[in-house]
């Protein structure tokens, strides 16, 4: 069973909680978990313990300490979902960025030898700037979005990224996952994977937006991606 721990931020900007997850024996590697806009809610801490579960320590720091520490929302509830949607305007993808790096230090510090990101939503947008701005060993991005707003970056690119798209996701429509995908198909170290019939969220845990075929597939390539680089 995980547990909330304290970490502080960088440039002395404060400390802000995440949830922990220890495997049992000693890991070899970690998993960073990035929230969607709903918090560290029940969904992002079970994708914590699956992960401790496979032998990897794991961490889900809270995105959005700053300000609207420890919040959580059900996606499936319409007045939380339009409440998250509000917050999100708050949200910092570069200061999310930094805070990744304190939790990948921390992963370090505990023995992980490798450390990987997975992020999902704005989580996922977050998870690919860990792959171009930390020493991450290898990320994760599913429907990430602000992707788009940093392609200039992908040069930067210099660990394994895999990044996974619903085709029927209006929030990330073909236009903009096509720009996606010229910008990055041809890089080296990137690998893309769309999935039919999927919108956005197919990967939650439960709920009304999973996808339980794209999402089976999805995790499977995610959980083959982390055993081919952190093992």
């Amino acid at each position: 069973m995980g547990e909330w721990i304290a970490l502080n931020a960088l440039d002395g900007e404060g400390s802000f909680d995440a949830w922990l997850a220890r495997p049992t024996g000693q890991p070899t590697a970690a998993i960073i978990v990035i929230q969607e806009i709903f918090g560290v809610n029940p969904g992002i801490r079970d994708k914590v313990e699956n992960w401790a579960a496979k032998g990897y320590l794991a961490i889900a720091p809270d995105m959005f300490w700053r300000f609207a520490p420890h919040y959580e929302a059900d996606p499936d509830i319409k007045e939380e979902l339009d409440h998250a949607m509000e917050l999100r305007h708050q949200f910092d993808l570069g200061k999310a960025a930094k805070d990744v790096e304190v939790a990948i230090r921390h992963a370090r510090a505990l023995g992980a030898a490798k450390v990987g990101v997975v992020g999902f939503c704005a989580g996922g947008s977050v998870a690919y700037l860990a792959a171009t701005r930390t020493d991450a060993d290898a990320c994760v991005g599913y429907y990430g979005r602000l992707i788009v707003e940093h392609l200039n970056e992908a040069r930067a690119i210099a660990r394994p990224l895999l990044l996974h798209f619903g085709l029927e996701d209006p929030s990330i429509p073909a236009d903009i996952r096509g720009r996606m995908r010229d910008a990055l198909v041809s890089h080296p170290r990137v690998t893309i994977h769309e999935y039919e019939g999927a919108g956005h969220g197919f990967a939650a845990t439960g709920g009304k937006r999973r996808n339980e075929q794209a999402a089976a597939l999805a995790d499977a390539r995610t959980e083959a991606f982390f055993r081919e680089h952190l093992d």
